[in-house]
């Protein structure tokens, strides 16, 4: 049984807690798990914070002897919360970081248990799970590019599609994204505008609420969770903008869409 969990599901920065207590103020981290395997983390904004606790279930901590964690881009916003898996690396748990090359072509700093794998457009093994990885459209000029994902693992598959720039039109789908998007179980879309912000939020790297209801639509997506949420917005305001993708979701025939929150659950069977 693979288990998806919602860790982090803001963009850029935490949000304010007072209006958040639903959906959370942590930034991305959705973690991809099998009983007895090495879990995958997709990004490590601060909901790694939430993760590492959630190993805890009972007297003695279930430490993995591996974490491996997919990287969207490499900057603070989805890396902040490394320092958090250093309870785990004190005990020898050795943490492998696949993504981008940070800028300028640095290598990053890895830590005594841990190793930077860098990776853009390809097929590989990561743990025991099958992971394509795609360049997605990030900034409205061509070199602006972050890593999508596409994990399959024990009969089910999840597609990544995180700080996601979508087109000035909000008409078509990039090639790569439909490519890992392609019949998923779970599309965890970038959702962070309503379509009334992006008259003048359009060149952000972003997308909207309808267009990641459109990616689902095109892709065969079976269910899809509007990811990075705006830290402005509350949980009422989150709340509407689901509403109005589910209508969009009825009439494009989207079977499923969901809003991501911290601690939300969604099990696959084969």
């Amino acid at each position: 049984m693979l288990r998806v969990t919602f860790h982090g599901v803001r963009a850029s920065t935490p949000a304010p807690g007072h209006v958040s207590r639903h959906y959370g103020r942590r930034t991305p981290c959705v973690a991809v798990e099998v009983e007895g395997r090495d879990p995958i983390l997709l990004d490590l904004g601060t909901g790694v914070g939430r993760w590492v606790p959630s190993l805890e279930r009972g007297s003695v901590p279930l430490l993995p002897s591996r974490v491996h964690a997919l990287v969207t881009l490499a900057d603070t916003g989805h890396l902040g919360g490394r320092p958090a898996l250093g309870p785990l690396e004190a005990h020898g748990t050795r943490v492998d970081v696949y993504g981008p090359r940070p800028p300028g072509g640095r290598r990053a700093r890895a830590g005594p248990h841990a190793r930077m794998i860098p990776v853009d457009d390809e097929e590989l093994v990561v743990g025991d799970a099958k992971v394509m990885v795609r360049p997605v459209p990030t900034s409205p000029t061509p070199a602006g590019l972050a890593n999508g994902y596409r994990l399959e693992w024990e009969g089910a598959s999840v597609a990544y599609v995180s700080d996601h720039q979508a087109p000035v039109r909000l008409d078509t789908v990039a090639q790569d994204v439909l490519e890992l998007a392609e019949g998923v179980d779970l599309l965890i879309h970038d959702a962070r505008l309503s379509t009334a912000m992006w008259g003048h939020r359009s060149g952000e790297g972003r997308s909207t609420v309808d267009y990641a209801v459109l990616v689902a639509r095109e892709a065969g997506a079976r269910c899809l969770a509007l990811f990075n949420h705006d830290p402005d917005h509350d949980d009422d305001q989150i709340d509407r903008l689901l509403a109005g993708a589910r209508r969009r979701a009825e009439r494009l025939g989207v079977d499923e869409v969901i809003a991501a929150a911290e601690g939300a659950t969604r099990s696959f069977g084969p």
